[in-house]
């Protein structure tokens, strides 16, 4: 096994972990994919090719990026949720990660959102609507950003089979 077969099992490894990373906060995402591609187009040995499955996977990861805080950041403003609200649900998030297995991480942020729009709010019901939207928001910002980060993921994947049959 040469160092060019190592380096694109590492870099798939790494991609999958920032595919995952895009639905489970805790991993990274898709910085992660960014910076796999760029290793493979480095060292990869697949030549021209890399760099241009990396221009390709690159598209699509800040596309990702972006479309998830363009969209997640629109709704909380039409909403009228303030950063404040956001900031304290991603505090009890981290939290909750701890203190519950596997789920602490969405209850602690929805939990933390909740409470914080109750104070803001002083209206249960209200609260309970804007942190609602706040929670759809992130969902449909996380989802657009993984839907794009498994297409970065794909072109590696293409890249790497004509590479296999060019090589």
């Amino acid at each position: 096994m040469n160092a060019e077969v190592i380096v694109t099992i590492l870099c798939g490894l790494a991609i999958a972990v920032g595919v995952a990373g895009t639905i489970i906060p805790v991993l990274p995402g898709s910085i992660l994919i960014g910076a796999s591609l760029l290793a493979w187009a480095i060292w990869g040995g697949a030549g021209p090719v890399g760099w241009v499955i990396f221009a390709i996977g690159m598209l699509f990861v800040v596309a990702g990026m972006a479309a998830s805080a363009v969209l997640t950041g629109r709704k909380l403003k039409q909403h009228g949720i303030p950063n404040r609200s956001v900031l304290i649900g991603m505090v009890l998030g981290v939290v909750g990660m701890f203190v519950i297995p596997v789920v602490g991480l969405f209850v602690g942020f929805a939990v933390g959102l909740l409470l914080s729009e109750v104070q803001r709010t002083r209206n249960f019901p209200a609260a309970l609507k804007s942190s609602g939207a706040a929670l759809k928001a992130t969902g449909i910002g996380i989802l657009v950003e993984f839907g794009l980060a498994c297409a970065a993921a794909s072109t590696w994947i293409i890249g790497v089979w004509i590479d296999a049959v060019n090589g």
